[in-house]
């Protein structure tokens, strides 16, 4: 009787499935759509009757759900409750983790940056490190979901990593988890004149923290050009990318998102700020292969517009929209609903943001000519503003009249 149960379960979900889609559909889709169905309610079915222990048909239909989702793209998925609540502290507070963006890259679970000052960024974890095995479980074929839910846990443990760098250096690194810290922004003033901010990811109190730290920096002295360091910044809220881009622009297009509905076709405009907010001096970007999502979107808009030169690395390349739809009994499902496009008409879905200006991470001589050795890894891995290559080359340039000639302000 109980299995009888469970076969008119998977039938009648085949039905309701069927039915629910077969007005939108043409003929010849719902054909299609009618024998996958009835393929699904006959593994279904087999599975039932054949497998060698006892299954929940609710893991089978859950199951069945993870495999659409993630057959879209990497980004696509199913969360439960827990992940569901996770998700909206990350984006509102702090969390307890290691600190990395990740994401499916070739198949493989990748690094997309660390966030600043956070355990994974202490330890050295870069852009691009390919991640193989978390503890000695292997990530093959595992779902960013499951991959965040291994590398979260309490403050102060431990996790192991098995990373592949450059596709040949292969590291064991060990992380000690800690609370992720929640603010974004820092700010300093180089010298007379120049300021810096470095903006770590974007989260709701981003644009707030940005406006306090542009009205320290103008106080101080008044600002001749500003560097904005969105170097290893994953991204974060797309709100948030829209008010800071705002900040720096009168008019115009900031970010437009394409999808298949209406509802996911907008574009995001500009509005003029009050007169004790218009920051009439250049700005130079840094970003690098970790730039990505939210950070490309600035990055696209202020370069498009001519507000900024873009110097340093071609970003990571992560144009895509995630929209998280809450369902029932406290899950979510989280959807790539549309493309992000630049004001130009430029996706940057796996293209990127190329700079106005190529030029890689390197270190420079100290004050007695010799340079850090390989050994002083602490140097390598966070050089001081003033040892930092890049920004010493975007402040130059903000001093060179002639190489912002282009821009407007």
């Amino acid at each position: 009787m109980e299995r009888k149960k469970k076969l008119f379960l998977a039938l009648f979900l085949s039905l309701s499935l069927f039915i629910l889609f077969s007005q939108a559909l043409s003929l010849e889709k719902k054909e299609d759509t009618f024998k996958a169905l009835k393929l699904f309610s006959q593994v279904f079915r087999l599975i039932e009757e054949n497998y060698v222990t006892e299954v929940n048909p609710k893991d089978l239909i859950f199951g069945a759900i993870d495999g659409m989702l993630s057959s879209l793209d990497p980004h696509s998925s199913l969360l439960k409750p827990e992940e569901f609540k996770e998700l909206e502290i990350e984006t509102k507070g702090s969390f307890t983790g290691i600190g990395i963006e990740i994401t499916i890259k070739d198949d493989i679970l990748t690094v997309v940056a660390p966030i600043e000052d956070t355990p994974a960024w202490k330890a050295g974890l870069k852009p691009g490190d390919r991640i193989l095995k978390i503890d000695d479980k292997s990530t093959k074929g595992m779902k960013i979901t499951e991959a965040v839910k291994l590398l979260r846990g309490p403050k102060g443990s431990s996790v192991k990593l098995t990373i592949l760098r450059n596709d040949k250096d292969l590291k064991e690194i060990t992380i000690i988890r800690d609370v992720i810290p929640i603010k974004s922004v820092k700010a300093k003033l180089i010298e007379p004149g120049y300021g810096y901010i470095r903006i770590s990811q974007f989260q709701e109190k981003t644009p707030a923290e940005l406006v306090e730290a542009l009205k320290k920096l103008e106080s101080e002295t008044p600002l001749k050009g500003l560097i904005l360091d969105l170097r290893n910044n994953p991204g974060g809220l797309l709100s948030s990318a829209v008010e800071v881009s705002d900040e720096f622009l009168e008019n115009g297009t900031i970010v437009s998102i394409k999808g298949k509905n209406k509802d996911n076709q907008m574009v995001f405009r500009a509005t003029p700020n009050p007169s004790d907010r218009k920051h009439k001096y250049p700005l130079v970007i840094l970003i690098n292969h970790g730039s990505a999502s939210a950070s490309e979107i600035v990055t696209g808009a202020l370069k498009d517009h001519k507000r900024a030169l873009v110097l340093g690395e071609k970003s990571f390349g992560k144009g895509s929209v995630q929209t998280v739809i809450p369902i029932e009994d406290n899950y979510a499902v989280r959807l790539t609903t549309a493309l992000y496009y630049t004001p130009s008409g430029v996706t940057i879905n796996k293209q990127g943001i190329q700079p106005d200006l190529d030029l890689p991470a390197m270190e420079i001589p100290k004050k007695n000519g010799t340079i850090h050795s390989k050994e002083d890894e602490t140097l390598k891995r966070f050089p001081s503003i003033e040892e930092d290559f890049q920004v010493q080359m975007a402040l130059n340039i903000l001093k060179n009249i002639k190489a912002l000639s282009q821009l407007k302000y």
